[in-house]
């Protein structure tokens, strides 16, 4: 088993590279959400984004990171 931890601030890029995502609050940084990324074919970033479940992702993780300024 692998371990590799990105700080990645683009969702669309944390959905295509990662199997896992996790959503931190503001400070104190805490853990508020965590998303197993579960995409149907895993060869590439550019092919995971024409996934189908893509869009149901980044929405999703959008609406939980969502805060108004």
């Amino acid at each position: 088993m692998v371990l590799v931890v990105i700080l990645i601030r683009l969702i669309a890029e944390a959905v295509s590279m990662c199997d896992k995502v996790i959503v931190l609050s503001n400070r104190p940084a805490t853990i508020k959400s965590v998303y197993n990324i579960e995409l149907e074919n895993r060869t590439t970033p550019i092919n995971n984004r024409k996934d189908k479940k893509f869009s149901y992702y980044y929405d999703k993780i959008w609406k939980d990171i969502d805060f108004h300024v």
